[in-house]
């Protein structure tokens, strides 16, 4: 829950490095979340309010897969590939899944020790 939490609170920041635990523990409560908020929206035959929870957590989405991305070297921008019909959305996942690299222009490997 904390993941979800901290992306939630750098809402907007696209500036450094998410790890993998971090970016998938993200994914899933917003899973669970949406998932509880369509039932509620199954019961009240609506359908707002699981839009208004996509809306809202769209750029927190966005700004840690870029993170997510910066942690194996490359661009945000990446996340653009997934608008190519199925190939590019398994591509992105690929890159998704990747290890972290070391040290890059992203900044410090998150993995990495800090020195005693």
């Amino acid at each position: 829950m904390n993941y979800f939490l901290d992306a939630l609170q750098r809402y907007a920041d696209f500036t450094g490095r998410a790890r993998r635990k971090e970016y998938w523990m993200f994914v899933l409560f917003y899973l669970i979340f949406y998932i509880g908020a369509a039932i509620l929206d199954g019961l009240l035959g609506t359908v707002f309010i699981t839009l208004i929870y996509s809306l809202g957590l769209l750029i927190p989405s966005i700004a840690i897969a870029a993170r997510r991305l910066h942690d194996t070297g490359r661009s945000g921008w990446w996340q653009l590939i997934a608008l190519i019909p199925l190939i590019g959305a398994i591509v992105l996942l690929v890159f998704l899944v990747l290890d972290s690299t070391e040290d890059n222009q992203h900044g410090p490997n998150p993995k990495a020790v800090p020195a005693a």
